[in-house]
């Protein structure tokens, strides 16, 4: 049994990429670095950056993160005060009220919820 799941990011920058993420709303939970890690947390939501995963730098990224805030269009209102520059919210096809970006490394994040009718 897998009682929970925590994505790895690879990152170049351990203090740029920890930056950002805090403006996402994130806070360090643990960090490290000599090692170039740290793991970060919002809300019950877990995420780890690690400079030793990056060691190919431009390798092209096939994974997605997908965030679930409680209230997405909060969630995107307080990137933005943050300093954060973000596409407007959209409803998708498939239901979502989302955004997309990517991290200062290339890591794409989705964060949504639900769409209301």
């Amino acid at each position: 049994m897998i009682d929970r799941i925590v994505p790895m990011q690879p990152v170049g920058n351990l203090g740029v990429s920890v930056a950002f993420y805090e403006k996402l709303g994130f806070e360090v939970a643990q960090q490290n670095d000599s090692w170039g890690w740290a793991m970060l947390r919002c809300g019950k939501a877990q995420i780890m950056l690690d400079q030793s995963i990056a060691v190919r730098g431009g390798a092209p990224r096939s994974a997605v993160v997908y965030l679930y805030p409680d209230d997405v269009v909060d969630f995107h209102r307080r990137a933005l005060e943050r300093g954060l520059e973000l596409p407007l919210l959209e409803t998708t096809f498939y239901g979502m009220r989302e955004f997309r970006i990517k991290d200062p490394d290339g890591n794409r994040l989705w964060i949504g919820q639900v769409a209301k009718p």
